[in-house]
């Protein structure tokens, strides 16, 4: 069974940039295909982009798209989010998932999830 880790969340301003990481711990992370969600308060929780296992795809969100991007470390079980062009809408909690399977934009396919890191992008 695989942990997961994630961190790097934090305040930025409208335009910036951050990177999360999403660490994993007991399994290699190169078994799973790794996710990112997010939920804002008051909202359901939304796909925001997945990678695969040798990381050969990718894919994103159309809210998302070319402004985040997904890379993995398998060596250092670790895959990263790197967000640019920051929004306040982008505001929310992001949590990572792991999946054996291909990837899924539906969060209930996901087994295991890290317990989030909290995104404040001020205006």
């Amino acid at each position: 069974q695989v942990q997961l880790g994630e961190s790097g969340g934090g305040l930025v301003q409208a335009g910036g940039s951050r990177r999360l990481s999403c660490a994993a711990s007991g399994r290699s992370i190169a078994n799973y295909t790794i996710a990112w969600f997010r939920q804002a308060p008051g909202k359901e929780r939304e796909f925001v982009a997945a990678i695969n296992r040798d990381a050969r795809w990718k894919e994103y969100a159309d809210s998302v798209k070319g402004r985040f991007a997904l890379s993995r470390d398998n060596a250092n079980n670790t895959v990263y989010l790197q967000m640019n062009s920051l929004k306040p809408e982008d505001t929310a909690l992001y949590y990572c998932a792991a999946r054996g399977s291909p990837w899924e934009s539906r969060s209930y396919t996901y087994d295991y999830w890290g317990q989030g890191t909290q995104l404040t992008v001020s205006s």
